[in-house]
C-alpha cells in the first residue's frame, strides 16, 4: 500500500510518497519540501506536490502538523494556513486519512528506525528494550516529548506537551536565569531554558552575570559561534544549555517511567559531541535516590534525514494493524 506522506511545519511542508511493508518500516520516495509563505494553503501546497510527482497521488494520506491536533479549526504559529479536520480529506480527495502531532510522527519513527540509526550517547551498548516506555525528546523552535510505548508487539505513540512543564533551576546561576525570565513571562516552561531560541537568553544572563559587554547576533549565527568554540561566551552558553537539557531528559525519563531516552532533531544532531559528555550525563543521572537507575537509561541520537516524513508513514501503518 502507499500513501502521502506529510510533515508540516510552520515555515516549510514536507510531502513524499510511502510505501508500506509487512514488517513494518515504510520506505520514503523523493522528499519534496515547499515554503508555506509560497502556498496559501495545504491544498495548493498539496496540488504542487501532485503535479511534481507527475500527476495522481495515492488516495491515502498521514499528515504530522506542528501543534496540538484537536478542535475544529486547527491554526499555525507562523503562517497564515489553516486545517479544519472534518472536511479535509474531501478537499484532498482522499479516501483514508490521518492527522497526528508531528512529534508525535518524530516517536512512531523511533519505532521503526534500526540500530545503526539510533547513535549511542549513554548507557549501555546495545538495542533499545523490546517492552517498555521510551522518552523521546528533542530541542528545536520549542522542546518537543513524546512516549513510545512497546507493548504486546505494538508500537503505541503517545504525544505530550512535556516541553510546557515548570522549569526548576538547580544552582545559582539558574535561579538568575529563572529569574529574569520570570520578568517577562511570569512562568518559565522548560522549553525557555531548552530550544534553539533559550541560547540568547543563557547568553545574555552570562554576560550581565560577568560584567560584560553582548556582541548582537542573530539566533542562527549564535549557534554557529558557539558550536564552533570562536566565541567563549556563547561556548559557555551552549555549555549551560546542554546541561539544562540532561536534567529535564532526566526529569521526564523518570516522570514517564521510561527504560530508554531518545533524542532528535537537527540542533540535536549538531551539538552531538556535547550530549556524549559529562555535562549532559551528570545532570542527567543526579536524581538522588535514583541515581544507580538512571545510569542504565540507554540513551541514542536518531539519525534519518526525513525522520518526520518516515514517523508519519509509520503511525498511519501502526494505526491500521
Amino acid at each position: 500500500m502507499k500513501l502521502v506522506a506529510v510533515d508540516l511545519g510552520g515555515t516549510n511542508a514536507r510531502f513524499a510518497i510511502a510505501e508500506l511493508h509487512a514488517d513494518r518500516r515504510p520506505t520514503l520516495g523523493t522528499a519534496r519540501k515547499y515554503r508555506t509563505a509560497d502556498h496559501a494553503g495545504l491544498a495548493d501546497a498539496w496540488a504542487a506536490f501532485a503535479r511534481d510527482e507527475g500527476g495522481s497521488l495515492p488516495d491515502a494520506a498521514c499528515i504530522a502538523i506542528a501543534g496540538p491536533v484537536e478542535g475544529e479549526l486547527i491554526r499555525f504559529t507562523n503562517n497564515s494556513w489553516t486545517i479544519r479536520p472534518s472536511t479535509l480529506a474531501g478537499e484532498l480527495g482522499l479516501r483514508s486519512l490521518t492527522l497526528i502531532n508531528d512529534f508525535a510522527a518524530m516517536a512512531a519513527a523511533v519505532g521503526v528506525l534500526t540500530e545503526e540509526e539510533l547513535v549511542p550517547l549513554g548507557g549501555p551498548d546495545g538495542p533499545l528494550p523490546e517492552t517498555g516506555v521510551t522518552t523521546v525528546i528533542g530541542p528545536g523552535t520549542g522542546l518537543g516529548v513524546a512516549q513510545l510505548v512497546r507493548r504486546h508487539g505494538r508500537r503505541i505513540v503517545l504525544p505530550t506537551e512535556g516541553g510546557h512543564l515548570d522549569f526548576a533551576a538547580l544552582d545559582g546561576f539558574e535561579e538568575k536565569l529563572l529569574g529574569r525570565l520570570r520578568e517577562r513571562h511570569r512562568r518559565v516552561s522548560i522549553e525557555r531554558i531548552v530550544s534553539g531560541p533559550a541560547l540568547a537568553d543563557i547568553h545574555e544572563t552570562l554576560a550581565m552575570v560577568g560584567g560584560l559587554a553582548i556582541v548582537p547576533r542573530d539566533d542562527a549565527s549564535l549557534w554557529q559561534a558557539a558550536i564552533d568554540g570562536v566565541d567563549v561566551l556563547a561556548a559557555q552558553a551552549l555549555d549551560r544549555l546542554v546541561m539544562s537539557f540532561g536534567a529535564v531528559a532526566g526529569d521526564l525519563a523518570l516522570a514517564h517511567g521510561a527504560n530508554a531516552v531518545v533524542v532528535t532533531g537537527g540542533l540535536a544532531n549538531r551539538i552531538e559531541a556535547r550530549l556524549k559528555g559529562p555535562l549532559f550525563h551528570d545532570r542527567f543521572r543526579a536524581k538522588g535516590r535514583f541515581e544507580a537507575r538512571m545510569g542504565h537509561f540507554p540513551i541514542r541520537l536518531a539519525r534519518h534525514p526525513e525522520a518526520g516524513l518516515l514517523g508519519a508513514a509509520a503511525a498511519f501503518q501502526e494505526e491500521q494493524a
